[in-house]
């Protein structure tokens, strides 16, 4: 029994074609002339998994909780100084 080997470029094509293109994995890989099982396989190894999605997920949850902190920490410097100028007009006769 033969194995054939797939250059990386073919093998990410057909991948490719699944998920960027929606096309079902039998009928790409029969358009292509290999196993499904083996696409299933290159898509396997191409497709985080889920601990690396979570992953992601919660360095991005991070990244915004920092900049929403930072927003949050000028919005009230700028309240404290409307706060403040509003004191200081209100004092001053006309």
């Amino acid at each position: 029994m033969s194995t054939q080997r797939y250059m990386p470029e073919f093998k990410e094509e057909a991948v490719r074609q699944v998920v960027e293109r929606g096309y079902a994995v039998s009928e790409v890989a029969a358009r292509l002339g290999v196993s499904a099982h083996s696409l299933y396989k290159w898509f396997k190894a191409v497709m985080p998994t889920k601990d690396e999605k979570q992953s992601a997920e919660l360095v991005e949850a991070k990244s915004e909780i920092l900049r929403l902190r930072s927003q949050m920490r000028r919005l009230e410097e700028e309240r404290d100084l409307l706060k403040k100028a509003a004191r200081c007009f209100a004092r001053e006769p006309e």
